[in-house]
């Protein structure tokens, strides 16, 4: 399913270029951020709060300490006079009419609106109105699991087997999609059968790939780079096919 392998090939990129320590306290305060807006929403039980459970893992997966993940769900559980994020959706066009959608969490939507706007401007994009792509994504249960001593075919046949809808058996480590009601179901068959698990998420997947020329592929990555080094930005999801050259190039740099 090509939607999926685009997805591999983002993931791939990431891991590849790994967090440096220069990114790592940027990336803390996303992942704090999230926490801190699960506990609000839902209260600071991660066992009775799913969306809470997936932002506490999330944080361990990028190994952020223990005492951070208690004060942010603190934050968001304690009430009282904390900063108030909300989470918003924009959605826009990247160069070569890439569909782009910009997950934020912020405490003051005019100031991350004009930034978002300004920096699809700044790399050839532009800002668009709500609905305007957002229908060529779903929201879809995502897992990864790491290979190095599972073989892929068995992995895959547990996965199906736990409840998992598609898995990409290219991609290292493995990615295991779900319908997002069935995400939780699916990891805890899949740890019950004594399966490593990297993380377990919501996403946005695009439902159709475009193609676009390598030219357009690399100002499509550096738009969404500078999309996602905003500080109100928590995730980037775009439709378009990474043609093997700039991968490797991305991974690179």
């Amino acid at each position: 399913m090509p939607a999926m392998s685009g997805h591999s090939k983002w993931s791939q990129i990431k891991r590849q270029k790994g967090v440096n320590d220069a990114k790592r306290g940027a990336v803390f305060t996303k992942v704090a951020r999230d926490i801190t807006i699960a506990a609000r929403a839902g209260g600071g039980d991660p066992d009775g709060n799913f969306k809470l459970r997936l932002a506490i893992e999330k944080a361990r997966g990028v190994n952020m300490p223990a005492d951070n993940i208690k004060r942010a769900i603190e934050r968001g559980a304690g009430g009282g006079e904390t900063e108030q994020f909300e989470e918003i959706t924009y959605e826009g066009y990247g160069p070569g009419g890439v569909a782009i959608l910009v997950e934020a969490a912020t405490d003051n939507r005019n100031r991350t609106a004009a930034d978002v706007r300004a920096i699809f401007t700044k790399h050839g994009g532009q800002l668009a109105g709500s609905g305007a792509v957002a229908w060529q994504f779903e929201q879809r249960g995502a897992i990864t699991l790491p290979l190095e001593t599972q073989d892929a075919d068995d992995l895959a046949l547990l996965a199906i087997d736990a409840g998992a809808e598609d898995v990409d058996t290219d991609s290292d480590p493995l990615e295991v999609y779900t319908p997002p009601t069935e995400l939780e179901s699916v990891r805890r068959s899949l740890e019950a059968a004594g399966v490593r698990i990297d993380s377990a998420e919501l996403v946005m997947q695009p439902t159709n790939m475009i193609e676009v020329d390598a030219a357009r592929a690399r100002a499509n990555l550096r738009l969404i780079e500078h999309l996602e080094d905003h500080d109100d930005v928590q995730r980037v999801t775009a439709n378009f096919e990474i043609p093997d050259e700039v991968l490797a190039e991305a991974a690179a740099g």
